[in-house]
Parts: C-alpha cells; sequence; structure tokens
C-alpha cells in the first residue's frame, strides 16, 4: 500500500470515528472522491448526511459552501451574479456560493427545475457562464446533494440529464443497533454533532493530495475483456426487460472510472470484475427506470441491477 492509499485509510477511518455504523458508505463516498464524481445522498433527517460532507470537508482541509435549497431560490443565488456599482459606474461579479470545492446542496429536489438547472454546465464541463463569461471552477469541484426519499409534497423531481451527471446515489440507511447504542453513550459522554467544532477536527491531508491521488486512479490497468465486461452489462441495462431507460455512455465512462478508484483504494494497480460489479448499484439505481408495469408489480431497481449482473458472463 502507498502512501496516498494510507491517507485514504486514514481519512475512512476518522470519518468513520465521527459518523458510526455507515462504513459501507463511507467506502463508496471516497470512490466518488477519488475519482471526481458528484454524488446524491439519500436518507431520511437526522441519519448525518450534511454532517458526513461536512467533516469531509474539513478532514481534506477543502473550501466549503452550503446551499439549503428551497422553492424560491433562483439561478443567481446559487451562480451569482454582475451588479452594477454606481460609485464606478461598471459592474462588478459577485460570485455565488457554486465557486467553492466542496458544495453540499441540501434537499436538491426542493428547488424548481430551473435553478437544478443552474448546476448543470458546472457538474459536467467544471466551468460556470454568467452574462456571457465563462469562469472556471476549482479543480477540486465535487458535488453532494441530499434529498429525502419520504416527502414527496413541494418536491421537483430531477430530470434525467441531471440525474445523469450524478456519478452514486448513496443511499444512507439506519445504524445498526450497536452503532445506534455507541451514539447514545456517545452523547451521554457530553458529544453533540450539531455542536461539534470543525476547527477542531484535525486534518488528514489536502486538497493537492487528493487530486495527485485521482491522477494515479488513471494509471490503473483495465484489461481489454473488462472493457467488453463492461459493455455487455451496459448493453443488459437496455434490452432488460423490466428497465425502460438504459445506461448511457457518459454511465459507461463513470463506472469504469468508479471501478478504478475501487481498485486503486483495495491497493490493487489493476482493474478486476468485483471492481465493476461493487460500484453497480450506486452507479445506475438514479440512471435506470423501470417500466410502468414493473414498477405497479413492485419490483425493487436494486433486485434488477442485481439480477443483470449476474446474466452477463464473468470474463476469467
Amino acid at each position: 500500500m502507498t502512501a496516498d492509499n494510507l491517507i485514504f485509510k486514514r481519512l475512512s477511518e476518522a470519518l468513520n470515528s465521527y459518523i458510526l455504523g455507515q462504513k459501507t458508505l463511507i467506502q463508496q463516498l471516497l470512490v466518488a472522491l477519488l475519482s471526481g464524481g458528484h454524488i446524491i445522498l439519500e436518507g431520511v433527517p437526522g441519519t448525518g448526511k450534511t454532517l458526513l460532507i461536512k467533516i469531509l470537508a474539513r478532514l481534506i482541509q477543502a473550501d466549503f459552501r452550503r446551499i439549503q435549497l428551497t422553492p424560491d431560490i433562483l439561478p443567481s443565488d446559487i451562480l451569482g451574479t454582475n451588479i452594477f456599482d454606481l460609485n464606478n459606474r461598471n459592474f462588478t461579479l459577485k460570485k455565488g456560493p457554486i465557486f467553492t470545492e466542496i458544495l453540499l446542496t441540501d434537499e436538491i429536489n426542493r428547488t424548481p427545475p430551473k435553478t437544478q438547472a443552474a448546476l448543470l454546465e458546472a457538474m459536467e464541463e467544471q466551468q460556470v457562464t454568467l452574462d456571457g463569461e465563462t469562469l472556471a471552477l476549482p479543480d477540486l469541484f465535487w458535488v453532494a446533494a441530499t434529498q429525502n426519499p419520504l416527502e414527496f409534497e413541494g418536491t421537483y423531481p430531477l430530470p434525467e440529464a441531471q440525474l445523469d451527471r450524478f456519478l452514486f446515489k448513496l443511499v444512507v440507511d439506519y445504524p445498526d443497533t450497536d452503532a445506534a447504542k455507541q451514539m447514545l453513550l456517545n452523547y451521554q459522554q457530553g458529544f453533540q454533532a450539531k455542536r461539534l467544532d470543525l476547527e477542531k477536527i484535525e486534518p488528514v491531508t489536502t486538497v493537492e493530495e487528493i487530486l495527485a491521488a485521482r491522477q494515479a486512479v488513471k494509471n490503473i490497468t483495465v484489461d481489454e475483456k473488462l472493457i467488453d465486461y463492461l459493455l455487455g452489462l451496459i448493453e443488459k441495462t437496455r434490452n432488460h426487460p423490466d428497465i425502460l431507460l438504459g445506461a448511457s455512455p457518459r454511465a459507461a465512462v463513470l463506472w469504469l472510472q468508479a471501478s478504478q478508484a475501487r481498485a486503486w483504494l483495495t491497493g490493487r494497480d489493476y482493474l478486476i470484475p468485483d471492481d465493476l460489479k461493487s460500484v453497480a448499484p450506486a452507479l445506475l439505481r438514479h440512471r435506470l427506470i423501470l417500466k410502468p408495469e414493473a414498477q405497479l408489480d413492485g419490483v425493487v431497481m436494486d433486485s434488477v441491477i442485481n439480477n443483470l449482473l449476474k446474466q452477463v458472463n464473468v470474463p476469467r
């Protein structure tokens, strides 16, 4: 294991010490960060979604901004705008919160489509266009969006074009009994998440080291047989009897990137089929659309994904 791998090991340990009972979630989160892919965190209120991203930003010493998205939020509230200065008789650019390294967009499905669309260019091209001027975003630029799976009233479903720009949709489940008990014991001993002083958290790495690790991931060796295997899985999503909309070409590229990141985190310099299969549920569950008859029959998306993974022969 290299020094860069050890950095992510320490990062994982630090996150797990604050967010209990979410080891799998944190591993997937780090895969997304390492591959540069944006994420959706879906879970009921109180499961630590916001706290997780705030602590991560502190641990890697990244600039962090948070936007609480509501129905009255405008695109200019996110991107910024040019303001006329009466004293200088010219326009001055006031940058919005999107000009940061880690952007947390809380309850992204509670803001109208017009505002949601303001994120499209930034997430895909890492730039923002304001009044005809193109402005670059920081090298690390990474979006983590949260949404609540239960409250549908007053929400605006994300369009397919936006969902496809998110690498993963990560489901934040309840912690198990042991983790929940430890949380209560920590509370009795004085720990309160809402009063956590982030400045007292000791960073374990830097943005520059994260960016260097991203470059290292690109050197993971991928056998041509695994490329064919990945394409077979993509094709299966487009021909599956329960799926109306399959995975896009963008999804194929992101799938490969995430699998390489997963391989790198495990200390390998080559890809194996398990890397592709491991990231599949998080990568596909928000991209694929079930047919209406499948939804009426109560078909679950993750079950469909597990089923299609079994239908493509794994290369030897």
